[in-house]
């Protein structure tokens, strides 16, 4: 049989998906440790017990200071910011996918300018965020939307224009208006292609969310990793990294299991 037409068994199948996370665990931990029996106080390759103590500090006892648990804040104030950004983001891409899409003149007059805008380096106007909108929430969730927005809308814009022919014309040949067609016709076509562009821009946002954090925020998942590497505290910095793309993983799987629940047809949920 050749290669290409072999398939793994279901018991198979889990076993190639973890063999790369058991390999990638198992090198690090050897690395880590012979790095400790060459020196104990080695800070780059922390071993379990060292990352198991850090965990337990931050998220299992109460910061002197503020009385807080710092690992379940930060996740807080980064997830209230991730949130906000994406829901952000989802609603302006849709809106102007839809209009760009559907509309000759609003293609017209948007479309070079959109392209133009996803050109930009959202973090070299970081900067920019700050000084208009100062160093609170505000400038974290718009480096989000500007971030992942205009891609968005591209990729909206261009599944609307993909919508068959056949469709448009039925929809008008019984008489639909504009405003019918958009609701009727685009809409649903175009909610789970917006569920899958948010995972696509997951990563992203995640991105401009942790720079964010590190240059002016008092709290956050980013914020935590960048002050701490001042101490080399990779002890933290690892487990924050895994909590972060726990995280995100969690957060994709969910919209991944939304898309197939809620639109069955759509091949790409699957």
């Amino acid at each position: 049989m050749r290669l290409i037409n072999r398939h793994p068994s279901r018991s198979g199948a889990l076993m190639l998906l973890l063999l790369p996370f058991v390999l990638l665990i198992a090198v690090y931990f050897t690395g880590s440790a012979l790095r400790l029996q060459a020196n104990p106080d080695d800070k780059l390759l922390p071993g379990a017990t060292q990352m198991g103590t850090a965990i337990h500090e931050f998220a299992f006892t109460e910061d002197k200071r503020t009385g807080e648990y710092l690992l379940w804040q930060d996740t807080a104030s980064s997830m209230r910011r991730l949130a906000i950004g994406l829901v952000a983001s989802a609603a302006l891409a849709l809106v102007f996918g839809i209009f760009t899409g559907t509309l000759p003149l609003a293609g017209a007059t948007l479309t070079p300018f959109i392209t133009v805008i996803s050109m930009i380096p959202p973090l070299a106007v970081l900067p920019i965020l700050f000084i208009v909108f100062g160093l609170d929430e505000l400038s974290k969730v718009v480096l989000i939307v500007i971030g992942i927005t205009p891609m968005m809308i591209r990729d909206l814009q261009q599944r609307t224009r993909e919508i068959p022919e056949e469709l448009w014309v039925k929809a008008q040949t019984l008489g639909a208006t504009s405003w019918t067609l958009i609701l009727r016709v685009i809409v649903p076509q175009l909610l789970p292609r917006l569920l899958v562009a948010v995972r696509l821009a997951l990563c992203s946002a995640w991105l401009f969310l942790i720079a964010a954090e590190a240059i002016a925020s008092t709290d956050g998942l980013g914020y935590r990793i960048f002050l701490v590497r001042r101490y080399l505290a990779m002890d933290v910095i690892l487990p924050y990294v895994m909590w972060i793309t726990l995280l995100a993983w969690l957060i994709d799987e969910a919209l991944r299991r939304v898309t197939q629940w809620a639109f069955p047809w759509y091949g790409e949920a699957r």
